[in-house]
């Protein structure tokens, strides 16, 4: 394993800790959370490095005006496609046993050939967002994938925040105009070319209609619909656009690992932790003390206290999806860092500016989907007995001992995101949820649970961090599947074999 590069100055030290923990949940991702995980962040994190200090020393020397940089990717997802090109690195030199096997295939695929063959076959949002200049690029990808809050995104680049929002808009306009002259300049078949310009009037109107041709045509065409993503920015859809176009396998379940990040506090632009920061970063420029690591387990006791109180309010409500049931005491990838090496001296005060916590996301199981039921390893723990368990079907006079809320977070032509909140009237010191799709929906990937489904029906189970649910509190999985002919909500909801109520 290569040893880290060492930060040429206490700026480019700061960067390194702002970017180490999404290349490690990446990188947790590909290697379907076991130990390789941090080698290979490790080695991609060296490689993407190597990448950036050559391009820069290619354009004369960093600048730090708003617009001076040549047109490049920014810091993190650069970062994040050297692991992509450490795992095809790593498949070519038969080391691909370390990878999730579901990334293998995908490394042997048309799909992930389109990401190395001719520039303009490439994804659309990959080509937009690295014609863009580095700092709009950057400001872009922080507030949708990295899901920043906008006081956050502002602090990061060092803009006015009572402008971010403003300028966020503007940024998301350009981003649209590159993408949409791309598209363009994309060698395309006929039948696309001649639904160019009908895309491009549908998507800037929220409130346009889809034509039915148009839309069969979508169904149909990679490109065109990846094209559609881009240019639609209503809607909800760009952070999945940006996600899946740019890092490639995997983008939507880290998109949804990041999201989870932030929202549970447990994101950099949240925490810090002085034993997990380069040489130098105990403190900031303005001398106020780091946060411990004492003081970061008790900020997540009181998230997951807070987090229990609102698990027992009345469920059902139709405001959105419930993201209140981030499990207690879940653990996160990687307790420590990258140990970096100590900047130069005289570069500057010693200190390390706002470098956070290396406190990164949830772990994600690999995917079981399409293993036979019963040969996936069973939980541990001492789960109640369960009709689901012993192959019966459940009991549907029993009463009730749990509400199911179905939730789809986005949706394309052929595939979706969807979560599964769960609330237990009972305590749980393991769980197993059951659900019957109606369209013949397949599940591909799952994160906080693991999956095996038989034909229809789909159960996931407990992961190792997140067994326990207190008696009232919820739990929650997310997942995303494929479908053909339709995506009707599931029903026959059970919790360990019993059935729940059900809403979404």
């Amino acid at each position: 394993m290569p040893d880290l590069p060492t930060p040429q100055d206490a700026a480019e030290a700061t960067l390194f800790s702002e970017c180490w923990d999404a290349v490690l949940s990446y990188a947790d991702l590909c290697t379907g959370g076991s130990a390789d995980a941090r080698p290979l962040a490790s080695e991609a994190f060296s490689r993407g490095i190597r990448e950036a200090r050559a391009a820069e020393a290619g354009t004369g020397g960093r600048s730090f005006g708003r617009r001076a940089r040549a047109p490049r990717l920014p810091r993190i997802p650069l970062l994040l496609t050297a692991v992509r090109r450490t795992t095809a690195a790593w498949e070519a030199q038969g080391q691909g046993d370390r990878l999730d096997p579901d990334l293998r295939l995908w490394l042997n695929s048309e799909k992930a050939r389109r990401f190395t063959g001719p520039p303009l076959h490439r994804p659309l949002a990959l080509r937009g967002l690295r014609d863009m200049q580095e700092p709009d690029a950057a400001l872009l990808w922080l507030a949708e994938v990295e899901a920043m809050p906008t006081a956050g995104v502002a602090r990061r680049l060092g803009l006015d925040p009572a402008g971010v929002v403003d300028e966020l808009q503007q940024v998301r306009g350009v981003f649209r105009d590159r993408c949409h002259r791309n598209h363009l300049d994309t060698p395309l078949a006929e039948e696309c070319r001649s639904y160019a310009r009908l895309l491009d009037a549908v998507t800037r109107s929220p409130a346009a209609d889809v034509p039915d041709d148009l839309s069969r045509h979508l169904a149909r065409c990679v490109e065109c619909a990846e094209a559609a993503a881009c240019l639609k920015h209503s809607g909800g859809g760009l952070p999945a656009a940006l996600a899946g176009g740019v890092i490639g396998w995997g983008g939507l379940a880290y998109l949804e690992r990041r999201r989870r990040a932030v929202e549970s506090g447990l994101s950099r632009s949240a925490a810090a932790d002085p034993d997990d920061q380069p040489p130098g970063g105990a403190a900031d420029s303005g001398g106020r003390a780091r946060i411990g690591r004492a003081g970061l387990l008790a900020a997540a006791a009181g998230v997951s206290l807070l987090a229990l109180a609102v698990t027992l309010v009345p469920f059902g409500s139709d405001d959105g999806p419930d993201t209140s049931a981030e499990p207690a005491g879940q653990q996160p990838v990687g307790e420590q860092g990258p140990s970096f090496g100590a900047p130069p001296t005289g570069s500057g005060s010693g200190s390390v500016g706002e470098a956070t916590s290396s406190t990164s996301t949830p772990r994600t199981p690999k995917s079981d989907a399409g293993t036979a039921p019963g040969s996936r390893k069973e939980a541990q723990g001492n789960s109640s007995s369960s009709a689901e368990q012993d192959g019966a079907a459940p009991d549907p006079s029993e009463p009730a001992v749990c509400h199911a809320r179905y939730d789809v977070v986005s949706e394309w032509p052929d595939g979706f995101q969807a979560t599964v909140t769960v609330r237990s009237v009972h305590a749980l010191d393991t769980w197993r949820v059951g659900w019957t799709f109606r369209d013949g929906q397949k599940v591909t990937q799952m994160w906080d649970g693991d999956v095996v489904q038989d034909g229809s029906r789909v159960t996931a189970s407990a992961a190792d961090y997140n067994k326990s649910v207190a008696a009232g509190g919820s739990l929650a999985l997310g997942f995303l599947a494929s479908w053909r002919d339709g995506n009707a909500t599931p029903v026959d909801f059970t919790l360990n074999g019993r059935s729940c109520t059900h809403s979404g």
